[in-house]
């Protein structure tokens, strides 16, 4: 019994010899006097309520009630509402091997995919796809952590669009480290990945299924592709810049262009990053490697159709904000001010274009980083190229399609020709108004 609990027993025995003096509890114990049962049966009131008090605060000091705790003392909760140490342990290399090599068997294909698309993006046969095709470049690096935890960590990243520090916190690791990872893991994907899932369309086979794929959708011949520019902001620019203003967009953020060219199934065949976002699309079309192959005849399309005495080969599709050339289609006003058989040919256009607006659409939606960059701007282009190839992936595997996100307005006027452009261009109006004629005559007879 403490200091404070013997000097209120002492303050109530005073109280008690003051109510009822004839009992005195200091007397000798063994007189009948200081006995319980005297206690009890005294005439006065107050030994029975000192001996009622005492009694409680017998029992009180014997047993003291636990000390609270400090609740300043406690980590702070994460947002998610878990203290670090819990949020780290869930996403530990051995909470990882546990969903990965236990549970996972143990779940019906359907759920056990719908958590891995929650996690990771990509459902959990092509995630082990990707992890077996990077394995042993992941391996030759030497990297202390295994390569696919290292794969799952930076899907994350790119599918939730998280920043390193946010998932240095996650994962308990410096945020050097997530930086080196997750470039190592993009430049695999951009490198080793992109000559097996990103390829121009040259086999009969291919060319045949792609072209047959856009004439269903737009009633068009030989349409083997659509073009299109998407700027991917960025979430700051180095300090150190000699001219940041060549990175703003013309929708005012700091950015750099992405150029695809997409099937019929919004699957692209052609990348390019090269262009800071203050460039327009033909600018960063004409330094593309994509528009020298064409140019100089580098890439062959052994198939062609005759229209209207038009020998016509195989063409992707732009809007006017890229030149008309004969390998490049475009359509011959942005408002519908043409001739009956314009419009109509118009209006086929965009169909056409419309599957590289939703491949953009879903690439963004997908791959969350894409809306706001937060890597280095030296490591963005490698980044983004990944996304592209993640992308191909999921459409290849037919993974289900996230929200489009949603693109700014185009606007803008046509590029001029340059001088060796000029036959291009002038072939490219033969080919277009033939192609326009024709499809409106069809149109005309059904």
């Amino acid at each position: 019994m403490d200091q404070s609990m013997m000097l209120m027993l002492s303050n109530l025995l005073h109280l008690h010899n003051h109510l009822d003096p004839t009992t005195s509890l200091l007397s000798d114990l063994s007189s009948d006097a200081t006995s319980p049962t005297s206690l009890l049966t005294s005439t006065s009131a107050a030994p029975l309520l000192f001996f009622t008090i005492a009694s409680v605060l017998s029992y009180v000091a014997s047993n003291p009630p636990s000390k609270p705790t400090n609740k300043n003392k406690n980590p702070k909760p994460s947002g998610s509402g878990r203290t670090p140490s819990a949020a780290t342990a869930e996403f530990s290399v051995s909470a990882f091997r546990a969903l990965s090599t236990e549970h996972i068997w143990a779940m019906e294909a359907p759920l056990r995919d719908a958590q891995w698309r929650s996690l990771y993006g990509l459902s959990h046969p092509v995630f082990t796809t990707v992890v077996d095709k990077l394995k042993p470049y992941i391996t030759q690096s030497q990297l202390s952590l295994p390569s696919d935890y290292a794969v799952a960590m930076v899907l994350s990243r790119l599918y939730h669009g998280l920043s390193a520090q946010t998932l240095a916190s996650r994962y308990a690791l410096e945020p050097y480290l997530i930086s080196k990872i997750t470039n190592m893991i993009t430049r695999l994907l951009a490198t080793k990945l992109y000559p097996e899932f990103i390829n121009v369309p040259v086999s009969r086979r291919r060319l045949v299924k792609t072209t047959q794929g856009f004439q269903e959708l737009t009633a068009l011949p030989n349409i083997c592709g659509a073009i299109d520019g998407t700027s991917v902001r960025l979430h700051k620019l180095p300090t150190d810049l000699i001219n940041p203003s060549m990175y703003h967009s013309r929708h005012g953020f700091p950015s750099i262009l992405l150029q695809v060219v997409a099937d019929h199934q919004k699957i692209f065949w052609d990348v390019c990053v090269k262009a800071p976002g203050g460039f327009d699309d033909a600018t960063h079309f004409r330094d593309s490697l994509l528009y020298n192959r064409l140019i100089s005849g580098d890439i062959e399309w052994d198939k062609a159709v005759n229209v209207r005495g038009q020998h016509v080969r195989p063409y992707i599709v732009g809007d006017w904000c890229y030149p008309l050339l004969s390998f490049l289609l475009t359509p011959f006003s942005w408002n519908r001010t043409g001739s009956p058989a314009q419009n109509a040919f118009d209006e086929g256009i965009m169909k056409g274009r419309k599957m590289v607006e939703e491949a953009i659409g879903l690439l963004k939606g997908r791959w969350k980083i894409l809306q706001d960059l937060n890597v280095g701007l030296n490591h963005a282009p490698q980044t983004i190229v990944a996304c592209c190839v993640l992308h191909n992936l999921c459409q290849i595997a037919r993974e289900p399609e996230p929200d489009l996100w949603r693109e700014p307005e185009e606007n803008g006027s046509p590029p001029r020709v340059l001088e060796n452009e000029k036959p291009f261009c002038y072939y490219g109006e033969s080919l277009r108004q033939a192609l326009a004629d024709d499809l409106y005559q069809r149109l005309s007879s059904r």
